[in-house]
């Protein structure tokens, strides 16, 4: 048995009712940050660095880990809120920074994804779960390989 979806993607495409309005929230989320942020927001939320979020994202993945681990699905939606809010606090710091933005995260994870997935999205067939390991593995090396040069 392959691993591999059929290439036209008709079974495995994801169902949009359950996606109609990430665009939208996402976009109100971010409104929502910006105003934090802002001149008139919240002196804590300004005044965060890198550095300073690090016990928050422990905490945050603590508790993460144990919203699953009791199949507390409400809490579990809760944490994972809290910690993308980090996650976009962070961009905004480093965008703020000149470094990176939310934008070149959701770029990098994307390409990421594609790249470490060719069973998906090129023409490569894996036969089971070891040889999709294995593969991610030698894309993985690979790319750190790359990254020392």
């Amino acid at each position: 048995m392959s691993i591999r979806p059929d290439p036209k993607g008709a079974t495995d495409t994801p169902n949009t009712s359950t996606m109609s309005q990430p665009n939208t929230r996402f976009s109100e989320l971010l409104a929502t940050i910006g105003q934090l942020l802002g001149d008139t927001g919240c002196p804590w939320d300004k005044q965060q660095t890198n550095n300073s979020l690090k016990k928050h994202l422990n905490s945050e993945l603590a508790e993460i880990i144990q919203a699953i681990e009791n199949n507390d699905h409400e809490n579990l939606c809760e944490e994972l809120g809290d910690m993308l809010y980090l996650i976009l606090l962070i961009s905004h710091i480093n965008a703020k920074d000149g470094m990176f933005s939310i934008e070149d995260v959701l770029q990098a994870i994307n390409e990421k994804l594609i790249r470490r997935h060719p069973h998906v999205f090129a023409e490569v067939v894996c036969k089971s779960e070891e040889e999709l390991r294995e593969q991610w593995l030698a894309i993985k090396a690979k790319e750190k390989a790359e990254k020392l040069n």
